[in-house]
């Protein structure tokens, strides 16, 4: 097992999966999603992670980001990645991602299961998440990364913050063409503890 865990604590469709293939890659055992579908996820989320989190090296997408202060009080000295992008493009691909579709997930982190229609809440969800982790850790700079990997950022900021060596293989852009034009749904490898599709 690797040894800081690593969170990583974005929303969905800031590069989450680019994320987890690149941490993979560094050699930690990742998962996550987990619990997109389970109909009582804003009860079951905490034992879920707490039980997953004995088990794996690295997490990312859902539920993980909503439980950063928790996960912080129980893994001190836990490194923290918060994938971001602008808020427009965010939408913008969520929207075209997800549509009108609903999720119990997604009923718990925004007050609302399906993006389309309830753009305006999903964004300020989002832009408010953001504010908070930032503010969390502005005192401790050491345990967060604010990682743009659509943008272009990857190894050279990823690897200094997490202690290890950058790897000779390109950083993972996993769909960056998605990414640019919020196409379709990320794609990527799956552990065992990812027993939910990406959400």
């Amino acid at each position: 097992m690797k040894s800081p865990k690593v969170f990583g604590i974005g929303f969905h469709k800031t590069a989450t999966t680019s994320l987890a293939t690149a941490l993979r890659l560094l050699g930690y055992r990742v998962t996550g999603p987990n619990g997109v579908r389970d109909p009582d996820i804003a009860r079951t989320a905490r034992p879920l992670a707490f039980r997953l989190a004995e088990r794996f090296d690295a997490f990312q997408d859902n539920p993980w980001p909503i439980l950063y202060r928790e996960l912080d009080q129980r893994y001190p000295g836990s490194r923290f990645v918060l994938t971001v992008r602008p808020s427009e493009e965010w939408i913008r691909s969520v929207v075209h991602h997800f549509g009108a579709e609903t999720t119990p997930m997604r009923r718990w982190i925004y007050g609302a299961g399906a993006p389309l229609g309830n753009e305006t809440a999903f964004l300020a969800r989002y832009e408010r998440h953001n504010r908070e982790v930032q503010e969390h850790f502005r005192d401790r700079p050491a345990d967060l990364l604010v990682l743009r990997i659509t943008a272009g950022e990857g190894w050279e900021r990823l690897c200094p913050f997490l202690g290890d060596p950058v790897p000779e293989a390109p950083f993972p852009h996993v769909n960056a063409a998605a990414a640019r034009d919020a196409g379709p749904r990320d794609a990527g490898p799956r552990d065992a503890g990812s027993m939910t599709p990406s959400d």
